[in-house]
């Protein structure tokens, strides 16, 4: 194929990884491995600070090698949006693959598309992670619409939320992908080695709740879990929380209190920069994703790198990669059944046989893969 050129549009360094600033940085490396010529236009102000629910927004890690990123886009600055879409529509390149997770920023991207559709070239793309967001306000629809119409094409991770766009672009086409593997963590290290680096006690068997922390994700299913006479009665588990308060942490807090599992926990409920990922994911020996709804999920992608077997309910697009049984469990959405399946783990023996499974299964998740598809969907469509 010969060399296209590539502008992505989403979150990206100086913004903290984290899922999309992440896969977006991978997703161009992927590009450029491929022979294209990419480029990432990013923000220099995602959220106001009042909308933001972490500490920072910006990294503290040393930039990316290798990547071409701009900062042109402020989200509630449409003079920058004007700037940031005329300098995209006068390169006139290939394809423009816009990252699409929140309706607050379908003004700013929604109008960025328009002006870049005026060069009559460019094909513009969706990666939507989220049509319908977990967190609805008024106004969510004609916003989602707004950015919608003005693409040509997207892709979807998980069939749910392929499912939602249908709603609302039915004529468009559209793809399901799943999401490729995170393997930019760096590689496999020992359970000791992974230890020493976290200070923790390799002596106890760790089960890893991952990620931001927000009440969809169900952290407070996993709590009750761990208070199941199953599990509270054996000394060796302790579940690592590793992943920044988005919302209160009182209530989570209290909870632990009122089911006396303060023993059982290790809290770092900071940001986890990219570097100490791969400390987190192999200290654990089971990756618990205990969602009450969900669309799709990186964390499943990073326990895939690390050959790690996972917990996860049965919601949104979850149980789409993990096949219950052969690489973890796919459970209800319930403190019962969340413990059921990490007890089974740790008395069953399949550990051993789960990990195999993972390291076959995992090859269909590749970057190439991703690469080329994405690309026979942009040669599907006119500009």
């Amino acid at each position: 194929m010969a060399a296209k050129r590539v502008i992505i549009v989403g979150p990206a360094y100086p913004l903290r990884g984290g899922g999309m600033a992440t896969f977006n940085e991978r997703l161009a490396y992927a590009l450029q491995e491929a022979g294209n010529e990419v480029e990432i236009v990013t923000f220099s102000l995602q959220y106001p600070a009042f909308l933001f629910p972490g500490k920072s927004q910006y990294s503290e890690e040393a930039p990316p090698e290798g990547l071409t990123i701009k900062v042109l886009i402020n989200s509630i600055n449409p003079i920058s949006w004007w700037r940031a879409g005329n300098y995209i529509r006068k390169q006139k390149p290939d394809l423009v693959i816009f990252r699409y997770w929140l309706p607050f920023m379908a003004p700013c991207l929604g109008t960025i598309a328009r002006i870049i559709r005026r060069n009559k070239y460019s094909r513009i793309l969706a990666i939507t992670d989220n049509v319908i967001p977990h967190e609805k306000r008024p106004g969510d629809t004609p916003l989602t619409s707004y950015f919608l119409r003005a693409c040509h094409g997207f892709i979807t991770m998980s069939r749910s939320v392929q499912q939602d766009l249908l709603q609302f672009e039915p004529r468009k086409p559209s793809l399901y992908l799943p999401h490729p593997l995170y393997d930019n963590f760096g590689q496999p290290e020992t359970k000791a080695e992974a230890c020493t680096a976290l200070d923790l006690d390799p002596k106890y068997n760790y089960i890893l709740f991952f990620g931001f922390i927000r009440a969809y994700k169900g952290l407070d299913l996993l709590l009750r879990a761990l208070a199941e006479p199953v599990l509270k009665a054996n000394p060796s588990i302790k579940l690592i929380i590793a992943g920044e308060f988005y919302e209160a942490a009182e209530p989570y807090l209290e909870l632990i209190q009122e089911l006396d599992l303060q023993d059982k926990l290790i809290l770092r409920t900071n940001f986890i920069p990219n570097s100490e990922v791969r400390h987190y994911f192999c200290a654990g020996d089971l990756v618990v994703q205990p969602y009450k709804h969900a669309t799709q999920s990186g964390v499943t992608q990073i326990a895939y790198h690390f050959d790690k077997p996972m917990v996860i309910t049965n919601v949104g697009g979850l149980a789409e990669l993990v096949p219950d049984g052969e690489v973890g469990y796919v459970v209800a959405p319930n403190a019962e059944a969340i413990a059921g399946a990490i007890n089974d783990f740790y008395t069953s023996g399949q550990a051993q046989g789960m990990s195999q499974h993972i390291q076959k299964y995992k090859a269909r998740f590749s970057w190439p893969v991703f690469v080329k598809s994405v690309w026979e969907l942009a040669a599907s469509i006119k500009a």
